[in-house]
């Protein structure tokens, strides 16, 4: 193993070069011998630093996690504005990479560097009059809501993607032609369904732009976490649970 280790390879090497392989692939093609071809290696020259693949997922959650920018309220920031601020650092950082919510989603364990500065901001919100509790909460409910509403926006733009690449792929196919379950079949098959057809609920909340999963969807739930915090926190008492 020792003549196959490359000189000048390290763990962060090799966590930068999954990441831009994960854009390339998608994480289904990530593998550690694809890895270890790209960086010119062999593949147990690669546990010289990783001792297997989820250390190697591990790895790159946590980048994906430290490049959001993590960390304590900036001075005279409220606690509302720093959670608005954090959640939409974290959900643009998992959109910086192909299945980035899946790679954060499932880490076994991030560093000992971004546990300390999660400690950091727990203590900070205690500042802010929180319990330990309500914070962790609040932070976990906030990054579980992120992690799904990515995981959700990521899925259905790689449904997309695909979905045009087999609308593209026959020749005979006429051009602008929806394919077999484009939008607008799905919406008519919907429509089958429901008592009230195309002027079904359902239907009109889609056409108003509830159907989508975008920045003003994860917006709205976001205001309604951070309000719902607000008044958790209002309703908080000595002694009793948050």
């Amino acid at each position: 193993m020792a003549k196959s280790k490359r000189v000048g390879l390290t763990r962060q090497m090799m966590i930068e070069t999954a990441l831009r392989l994960l854009d390339e692939v998608g994480l289904d093609g990530l593998t550690v011998r694809r890895l270890a071809t790209e960086l010119g290696v062999q593949s147990p020259a690669l546990y010289w630093h990783l001792r297997n693949k989820q250390e190697l997922l591990d790895g790159m959650a946590d980048a994906i996690v430290v490049a959001a920018g993590m960390g304590p309220p900036r001075d005279g920031e409220s606690w509302q504005d720093w959670l608005a601020r954090r959640a939409r650092a974290y959900r643009e950082s998992l959109l910086a990479h192909r299945d980035g919510a899946r790679i954060v989603a499932n880490a076994a364990r991030l560093s000992p560097a971004t546990l300390r500065t999660f400690d950091e901001e727990l203590t900070a919100m205690v500042g802010h009059g929180f319990t330990p509790l309500l914070a962790l909460r609040t932070i976990t409910a906030l990054t579980h809501y992120t992690n799904g509403a990515v995981l959700q926006e990521q899925a259905t733009r790689q449904e997309r993607i695909e979905g045009q690449e087999s609308a593209d792929g026959p020749a005979d196919r006429t051009e602008g032609q929806e394919s077999a379950d484009g939008p607008q079949d799905r919406i008519a098959a919907l429509a089958e369904m429901l008592d009230g057809g195309m002027e079904a609920t359902l239907l009109v909340a889609f056409r108003e732009g509830g159907g989508s999963f975008g920045e003003e969807t994860f917006e709205y739930g976001l205001r309604a976490l951070i309000d719902g915090t607000a008044a958790a926190l209002a309703l908080q008492r000595p002694g009793r649970p948050a």
